[in-house]
């Protein structure tokens, strides 16, 4: 598709109800937002890029926001009989779902199942447009304000680039995955996605584990945490702003481990604004009070974490060898297989390992990695090195030995 000139810009209710009637009934669409995130609890959505095989428009949507004028866009965009395709959509999945109250379904995200078939792990838009259509596009606008106006048409032909390929590499991942059967597989990571995008909206008590180093306090002091990191939430979102902007995350952390009796005490804690003190000091205090009297059995529960036994390490080395050979073999990014932090877990297990909630023993990574690694562990595998290529190979009783 070829961006007109100038750009379609979107700016009217009118031009807007003209959009979505070409819009209608069309199979799929190609998505794309610019935002703006630094000063705000929910980044303020500035631009929607949108795409078709016969249209491509940049909305702007402070413009057309008012007076329920995106209903009809919000429709079209969220009918399950319409594919929405997008490139490393979770930010974009999640401000859709802000803004038309339910994450646009069903939805085929480029960059992942560019990992599925060869791309590498979370390879940028502008590399896939370059490795698939040989076009290198402009990143002049990269760090453009979107919230300034007006917009040049060399910002909105930016803009637009974002959509203006995404369905021709659709085409193209497509017809890869079908041809590598591997269609279902993406399904199954676009569900997980969609699963990521409902927790960034996780119950309140829910986010202190977001917060780095909330699993490396006792469970008394993860309670307070818990309970001040639900109290931002809620005045973050109160008043608009990030949760840092309200108290940061080291402060909470400082809170939790030394938790204050007074007012006159949070007024002395390092990084705690005075101003936050005495706006909110009392309901600090009650929460942390609150926390405080809570019983051991609603204390959360933290893993007792302890050190990887001498053995486990050479033995989270082999699985580590195995995935990467499995994910050269499958041409698929070694990372999409398993983590370290899964390896571990699963050697540690010891026993049941076959049942564990672990992503690697799930699905289709069960199938393409996760047996050969529970036969590695059983001792059911045997493994040997290629001599002239060396490339690992195994062999066990219950799979066909690996080429």
């Amino acid at each position: 598709m070829t961006i007109p000139t100038p750009p379609r810009y979107i700016t009217s209710t009118t031009e807007l109800r003209e959009l979505c009637e070409q819009l209608r009934d069309c199979p799929r669409l190609a998505l794309d937002t610019e935002f703006v995130g630094e000063d705000s609890f929910v980044p303020r959505l500035e631009l929607i890029q949108v795409a078709t095989e016969q249209t491509a428009a940049v909305i702007d949507f402070p413009a057309v926001q008012l007076n329920g004028a995106l209903d009809t866009f919000w429709q079209i965009v969220c009918d399950p009989a319409v594919e929405k395709v997008v490139h490393a959509g979770r930010q974009d999945l999640d401000l859709f779902a802000v803004h038309a109250g339910q994450i646009p379904k069903p939805f085929f995200d480029t960059q992942i199942a560019a990992a599925m078939v060869g791309f590498g792990p979370q390879v940028a838009y502008a590399n896939l447009v370059q490795r698939v259509h040989g076009k290198r596009l402009d990143k002049a606008h990269t760090f453009t304000n979107w919230s300034a106006r007006p917009l040049s048409h060399e910002q909105l032909a930016y803009a637009l680039e974002d959509v203006t390929f995404l369905l021709a590499i659709h085409d193209h991942l497509h017809n890869r995955l079908s041809k590598l059967g591997r269609l279902q597989w993406a399904h199954e990571e676009f569900a997980r996605l969609e699963s990521a995008v409902g927790e960034t909206r996780r119950e309140p008590h829910e986010r202190y584990q977001r917060i780095r180093g909330w699993d490396q306090l006792k469970p008394k002091s993860a309670a307070v945490l818990r309970e001040l990191a639900a109290w931002r939430e809620g005045e973050a979102k109160r008043r608009n702003v990030p949760r840092n902007r309200v108290v940061r995350d080291e402060v909470l952390l400082q809170l939790a481990r030394h938790p204050p009796r007074q007012v006159d005490e949070l007024r002395n804690v390092r990084g705690l604004h005075g101003s936050e003190a005495d706006r909110n000091g009392e309901v600090l205090l009650a929460a942390i009070h609150a926390a405080l009297a809570l019983p051991p059995s609603a204390w959360p529960v933290l893993s007792k974490e302890r050190k990887p036994e001498p053995e486990s390490t050479g033995l989270i080395e082999l699985l580590q060898a195995i995935v990467k050979a499995c994910a050269l073999k499958a041409e698929i990014a070694p990372a999409l297989l398993a983590t370290t932090a899964d390896l571990q877990a699963l050697v540690e297990a010891k026993t049941d390992r076959s049942t564990l909630e672990l992503p690697p023993l799930r699905g289709w990574r069960r199938i393409l990695v996760g047996e050969v690694l529970l036969d590695a562990l059983e001792g059911r595998l045997t493994i040997t090195v290629d001599p002239n290529t060396r490339a690992i190979r195994w062999s066990s009783p219950k799979h066909t030995p690996s080429s």
